[in-house]
């Protein structure tokens, strides 16, 4: 019986060993065979959709004509294909030990709020439990609410009516080409001097506080985008229509306007996957999460980023001081990139795609485990990556042709690289480029080093450490900026005292 069950324990170590070898193998294989499931699941999913699309719109015409008019705009069934899927991270928190990493975020929460309050105490006599900070940044809410209205009524009736004149009329127009043209500087004027001069405007000349210009300007540059998406993917459909030869010209519902003004995407469709129910409960979770991380950056600017700019910001400048800034603002720096991901990427979208029942819950991919800046682009922000890629990439390179890949994506970097540092350099009320001479300067050159054949953990590294020392320039630099305007105010400021940045010579004036 003891040889017996001798044998038997090392003949149990034997198979557990040969499970543990065999695992990673098996597990590999099943995770190559699904994603090629997947695939071809999505493929054939795209030719169905084209096929049907096909059916609506009879080919005609000598293969000359057809290959011209394939040309002239690649149709929505070849861009972006959306699908029933869920956020990344709604899939992952069903995992206990990323839910794990979830609750140490919210206990580093409890510690800087436990912080705030006893040094407050201490200093004070009393505790403190004013919100002055946020009170401020969101302040004159009723302008902002106000241009908003104005901005959304304004891209729900201009953009849609003069679309409908143009595609009503452009059938029996004896000169399309400047009926064309004409509507197109209409909507154009729209884009630039309504969307484009009012809000910026208004944010202006009211002084709005920084978070209330936030969102008045990135509302004003998502309705822009939506505007052009929208123009964009229905003209092709009536100049097709018009080509065939068809009774009907193709015109999209007020009502499925309006759902894609509201939908969390930039890529017009005229039907969406729709989920069968709205989950209330899931809603406000989402909004609360969104609090959270309100308050959450509230407690990270007045713990860690006030009291050293408060300070630095009086001191003599000098090398030592820079260096020390910017390894002091990582910290903060890569929390607030968490904040913004997780709040407005995750939380705010998926809120509002519950609202709406929009199923495709894709509004960012793995970004953390990229190995190349390449990858983390087009996974960071998923939203905005597709209109930039199908709107600005793939235009370009049907305009000028495919031999001028690199100068399509020099053009997209430098598009992006001015919107961010035209967004920032409104909300602060300053222009300093820092954001777009690292978006231009080494993000490009990462883009290229950091490509897409760089695969080994060490790479992911690399990728990480430059987004924290990245992060932590930003944020010294632009905090830095802020704290010597207010410091070094000029009585008279002319155009050019906007542009030049005030911390470098504040410190001598002081």
């Amino acid at each position: 019986t003891y040889l017996f069950l001798k044998w038997l324990i090392s003949r149990k170590t034997e198979i557990t060993c040969s499970y543990h070898q065999l695992k990673p193998a098996f597990m590999k294989e099943v995770d190559s065979h699904f994603t090629e499931f997947v695939n071809s699941l999505v493929a054939k999913s795209a030719l169905l959709d084209s096929s049907t699309s096909a059916s609506h719109f009879p080919a005609s015409g000598s293969e000359k004509e057809q290959h011209k008019a394939k040309t002239l705009r690649a149709p929505p069934e070849h861009g972006k294909i959306f699908t029933a899927r869920r956020s990344l991270l709604d899939e992952l928190f069903e995992v206990s030990h990323i839910r794990t990493i979830y609750h140490m975020f919210i206990a580093l929460l409890i510690v800087f709020i436990l912080s705030t309050l006893l040094v407050d105490f201490i200093d004070e006599g009393r505790l403190v439990l004013g919100f002055d900070l946020l009170v401020f940044v969101f302040g004159k809410f009723p302008v902002v609410f106000c241009t908003w209205l104005c901005m959304f009524c304004a891209t729900v009736f201009v953009p849609y009516n003069l679309f409908i004149w143009w595609a009503q009329g452009h059938c029996s127009s004896s000169h399309r080409v400047l009926r064309s043209l004409f509507y197109g500087m209409l909507f154009t004027l729209f884009q630039t001097a309504g969307l484009g001069f009012g809000p910026t405007y208004i944010a202006v000349s009211y002084a709005l506080p920084p978070a209330s210009r936030f969102i008045v300007i990135l509302e004003q540059v998502r309705l822009v985008m939506k505007a052009h998406s929208f123009v964009r993917e229905n003209v092709p459909r009536v100049l097709s229509s018009v080509k065939d030869k068809s009774s009907t010209v193709p015109i999209p519902r007020i009502s499925q306007y309006l759902y894609f003004l509201f939908a969390p995407t930039l890529i017009y469709r005229d039907n969406y996957p729709r989920n069968p129910m709205i989950r209330w409960g899931y809603v406000a979770t989402k909004f609360a999460q969104v609090l959270g991380s309100l308050f959450y950056a509230y407690y990270i600017f007045v713990r860690l980023c006030i009291p050293q700019f408060r300070n630095s910001s009086q001191e003599t400048f000098n090398l030592r001081g820079l260096v020390l800034c910017i390894f002091n603002s990582i910290l903060p720096g890569v929390l607030i990139l968490f904040l913004v991901f997780f709040a407005f990427l995750h939380c705010w979208l998926n809120a509002f795609a519950e609202m709406l029942r929009f199923a495709d819950r894709m509004f960012y991919k793995d970004w953390w485990n990229s190995t190349s800046y390449a990858n983390y682009y087009r996974t960071w922000n998923v939203v905005v990556h597709d209109w930039l890629y199908y709107y600005a990439y793939r235009d370009f390179l049907w305009f000028f042709g495919k031999k001028f890949k690199a100068a399509a994506m020099l053009s997209v970097f430098t598009v992006s690289a001015a919107v961010h540092e035209y967004v920032l350099s409104i909300c602060f009320g300053y222009f300093y480029p820092v954001l777009f001479c690292l978006f231009m300067c080494f993000g490009m050159v990462f883009n290229f080093i950091l490509n897409d054949r760089r695969k080994g953990p060490i790479w992911n590294v690399i990728m990480w450490t430059s987004l924290f020392l990245g992060q932590g320039v930003i944020i010294c630099l632009y905090s830095q900026e802020w704290y010597a305007r207010q410091y070094c105010p000029m009585e008279n400021p002319t155009f050019l005292d906007y542009l030049k940045p005030r911390s470098w010579s504040c410190h001598m004036k002081m």
